[in-house]
């Protein structure tokens, strides 16, 4: 099926189901139209001699100069090489095939003033496969992520590095392999796939996509742990969470009750404390923060998706064309970095659960460190160290990036989003988080195996999807392999796929 784009129906699964699983687009036919005549508005205006940002004009600190008709056409060309600036890694394929789609659904509302020929190259690119080679850093997330949508804009050129068949090739020979016409760069084009925060916004809704499953996931591990150390499932009672009101503990409490359904602890046939720590009792609080916040994230993505960030704007009912800010990253970089806070301070919940599977003075009759042989084993003492460290590298990532500005190009861009670095480093936060919470899920069945009480039937699931992976340690063995196992795990999702194959999608 090809998807249809048309500048406002841009959503998180879309941008997921193109960039991850390659999924075919096309604009629709009102987008073409809308292309057509605000292009015709630009070249009408370059005829007049309009003097008009970008076009005609240097950019940033050189924006009062003005370009003689001669200079105009290879101004683009010199205008993408200057900002082909990035540095460091190859970004994922997935970063660089959402970042080219979010920019196409921009030209798609027809106000970048670009040829038709530049979008549908682009829309041919991801089709066929071609995918930029771009360097992970180098954007400061203002005026466009400007170095790595360069790195895009150099291969509509025949230059750059792209990716064709898992192979890296010069930009001119992928798109040849591929059969794409190398449509060159002439007035407004160039600036018109650059001039906005599209790399560090799709990043950042594959961010989001990635959050949704795990905070699931968190949720899972949680009701594990609280089967495994006979937690009290009063603070589960909806009618706690409905009279405080918020949302995304409502859901939470109602997703931990989902998953220990069935089982001896929530139907009140084990003896429980009259009171849990914080750890255990406020789960879903905490998660439900999160949750509401991701609700919030989620929204602001994905207006942004569907936005116009252009400098200038074009309105072709009025003949007039804007110049203003709608390239700044700020509106995705400040939430986003909240939200990449909140996945370690899920993360910081979980670790203290371990703590107590791990402790014999909190574990409610667990041996210590979930070893039988305690004293000549240690069972899974170091794994708590390994997601201690882990925690701390998150804590240090969760700086907001968006109140970092540094001033750049002469002051006139003296205030930048730093969205770039929110972007980068969520992901960062995120893969440690599949570590933490991979270690609480060992640590969890592994307490289950010394209960022998009746699991919810969400748990059950769980814990054998754990066991399919990771052996109950019966004696000391090295447990790298069984933490990267167990990462993998929570990152693949079997997890949560099975648990929702049996109990139903849940948020």
């Amino acid at each position: 099926m090809t998807i249809e784009i048309n500048g406002k129906n841009l959503s998180i699964d879309i941008l997921v189901n193109v960039a991850r699983y390659n999924a075919k687009v096309a604009l629709s036919k009102d987008s073409i139209e809308k292309i057509k005549k605000c292009r015709e508005m630009v070249e009408d205006k370059i005829s007049n001699g309009e003097i008009m940002y970008g076009i005609n004009t240097g950019i940033g600190e050189f924006s009062e100069t003005v370009l003689s008709p001669d200079q105009i056409k290879d101004f683009q060309k010199y205008l993408i090489y200057n900002h082909a600036a990035g540095i460091g890694d190859a970004s994922p394929t997935d970063h660089v095939r959402a970042a080219m789609l979010s920019r196409i659904n921009v030209h798609a509302k027809g106000m970048s003033g670009c040829r038709l020929i530049i979008t549908q190259t682009l829309i041919e690119m991801i089709n066929k496969g071609v995918t930029p080679y771009v360097c992970e850093k180098g954007s400061v997330g203002a005026c466009g992520d400007l170095a790595p949508m360069s790195q895009i804009a150099l291969v509509l050129l025949g230059e750059g590095k792209a990716y064709y068949e898992n192979e890296l090739l010069e930009g001119k020979d992928a798109m040849e392999k591929a059969g794409i016409f190398i449509p060159g760069l002439e007035a407004r084009d160039g600036l018109s796939v650059i001039n906005g925060s599209n790399f560090l916004t799709s990043m950042s809704g594959l961010f989001i996509f990635d959050c949704i499953r795990w905070f699931k996931q968190a949720k899972i591990a949680a009701a594990m742990s609280m089967d495994a150390l006979l937690a009290n499932l009063g603070p589960l009672n909806e009618l706690i969470h409905t009279s405080r009101g918020f949302v995304g503990a409502v859901k939470s409490a109602e997703v931990l009750r989902s998953v220990l359904k069935n089982g001896d602890l929530i139907n009140g046939t084990l003896d429980t404390k009259v009171q849990d720590a914080y750890s255990l009792r406020s789960t879903p609080q905490v998660i439900g923060a999160a949750i509401d916040l991701l609700d919030y994230c989620l929204k602001q993505v994905e207006i942004e998706l569907n936005g116009v960030g252009d400098n200038p704007i074009f309105f072709t009912d009025k003949k007039l064309q804007l110049s203003g800010a709608n390239f700044q990253g700020t509106p995705v970089s400040l939430p986003l970095d909240t939200l990449g806070a909140s996945v370690t301070m899920v993360s910081v919940l979980s670790e203290r659960r371990l703590n107590r599977l791990n402790n014999p003075a909190l574990s409610n009759g667990l041996p210590p460190f979930l070893t039988k042989g305690a004293g000549m084993f240690s069972g899974l003492m170091l794994s708590q160290y390994t997601a201690d460290m882990q925690i701390v590298e998150q804590r240090i990532l969760s700086t907001p990036a968006s109140i970092q500005s540094i001033p750049a190009a002469a002051d006139q861009e003296d205030f930048v989003s730093m969205g770039m670095n929110t972007a980068l480093k969520n992901f960062q936060i995120l893969d440690n988080a599949y570590g933490v919470l991979g270690i609480e899920f060992m640590a969890a069945a592994q307490g289950l195996d010394f209960r022998n009480h009746k699991f919810g039937d969400g748990v059950s699931i769980a814990f054998e999807e754990i066991r399919k992976c990771v052996d109950f340690l019966d004696v000391d063995r090295p447990l790298y392999a069984d933490h990267n196992t167990m990462k993998e795990l929570v990152k693949s999702c079997k997890i949560l796929d099975k648990v929702e194959l049996s109990l139903g999608n849940f948020y």
